[in-house]
């Protein structure tokens, strides 16, 4: 099978069911970020293997569960609820939000209390975590624009939200474990 099909050729794509749409679309916008964000995280991950720290191993789990739930999450973008029934795929397990939120909680209470605002940065994985937390941002504001056009389920942009809650926190935690104090932004403007 040929990786490329030409079928894009003319600046157009297809969605889950077959019906073509331009690339420039708000719904391919928002898929193609969240994209954007897995790839960012395969990033991620891969600099954490190169870590020796006794919570990597669980991120990396954690992080590969988001890589999974992006695909549902952009199976869902890429289905117009209109036209086309959302196959299982394109929705997020049960519980994903909760679990997320759960984890983010015992991220937070590992870390000593914020103490202004963080400039991204520190550790090369830190650095990389607020890539991640910046690229989810902007996913999640590609999906509710997409929301203004048509059905986006609820949970998909609370799960989307809580990611980049989850990554602020993983950039904190990354510069913790390495020893390296966060910068806090200094107001320059008083």
């Amino acid at each position: 099978m040929k990786i490329y099909t030409k079928t894009g050729d003319k600046g157009m794509t297809s969605l889950v069911g077959g019906k073509r749409v331009e690339k420039s679309s708000v719904r391919i916008e928002a898929y193609g970020t969240v994209d954007e964000l897995n790839a960012h995280i395969g990033v991620l991950i891969a600099e954490l293997t190169t870590l020796d720290a006794p919570f990597i191993s669980e991120e990396i789990e954690v992080m590969e569960r988001i890589q999974n739930s992006l695909f549902n999450v952009g199976t869902h973008l890429a289905t117009e609820a209109e036209e086309v029934e959302k196959i299982p795929s394109a929705m997020l397990p049960q519980g994903e939000v909760e679990r997320i939120e759960q984890h983010i909680d015992t991220l937070s209470e590992s870390l000593p209390p914020l103490r202004g605002f963080v400039l991204p940065g520190g550790t090369k994985a830190a650095a990389l975590a607020h890539v991640c937390r910046t690229v989810c941002r902007r996913a999640e504001r590609r999906v509710i624009a997409l929301r203004k056009e048509t059905e986006v389920a609820e949970e998909v942009v609370a799960y989307v939200n809580r990611l980049s809650d989850y990554f602020f926190l993983l950039s904190r935690k990354c510069n913790f474990i390495e020893g390296n104090n966060e910068k806090i932004w200094s107001n320059t403007c008083k």
